[in-house]
């Protein structure tokens, strides 16, 4: 059976609710940012895969989301490298997180405005994905505050990125 697939970017909705779990094809053809939907659930780590799952805004709002660069293992690893992507209006809109280089432009101000939201009223924001992969819960439950407990070096980024 030939797997079917597409960019990450194109993942609506309604493809999370068929299938919360998304593997990366990890081939430059045609890009690497193609997906295909993961079957079998859970996974046993979240490697290379994104899933799609509502999450809580600190306002107690619940909205899609896209999160991917979990740990099942490390949470202090999850809490820096985590990504998070909202959809609002039928678009996904790609939080930068304190060490990304476009921050200014997509940062938790730029969230909250996409949301229509004060950044109160945002962060923190809560997920769980006990559901779709196997592992440490404290990990797999998380928040994703404004700010970081710690802001790392670029050279502690990089030592923990790449051990």
């Amino acid at each position: 059976m030939v797997e079917r697939t597409k960019p990450a970017s194109s993942i609506t909705v309604a493809d999370l609710q068929n299938s919360p779990v998304w593997r990366f094809t990890g081939q430059d053809e045609p890009d690497e940012r193609f997906v295909c939907a993961v079957r079998s659930l859970p996974v046993r780590d979240l490697r290379g895969k994104i899933v799609g799952t509502q999450v809580r805004l600190a306002n107690g709002n619940h909205v899609w989301a896209l999160i991917g660069n979990v740990d099942a293992s490390n949470d202090r690893l999850t809490e820096h490298f985590l990504t998070l992507s909202i959809e609002s209006g039928g678009k996904w809109f790609h939080l930068a997180r304190y060490h990304d280089f476009n921050r200014a432009e997509h940062g938790p101000e730029a969230l909250a405005h996409c949301l229509g939201l004060r950044v109160d009223e945002v962060f923190p924001i809560s997920y769980d994905l006990r559901p779709y992969v196997e592992g440490d819960p404290i990990t797999l439950c998380g928040i994703v505050q404004q700010e970081p407990r710690e802001r790392l070096t670029r050279a502690e980024l990089i030592a923990m990125a790449v051990p």
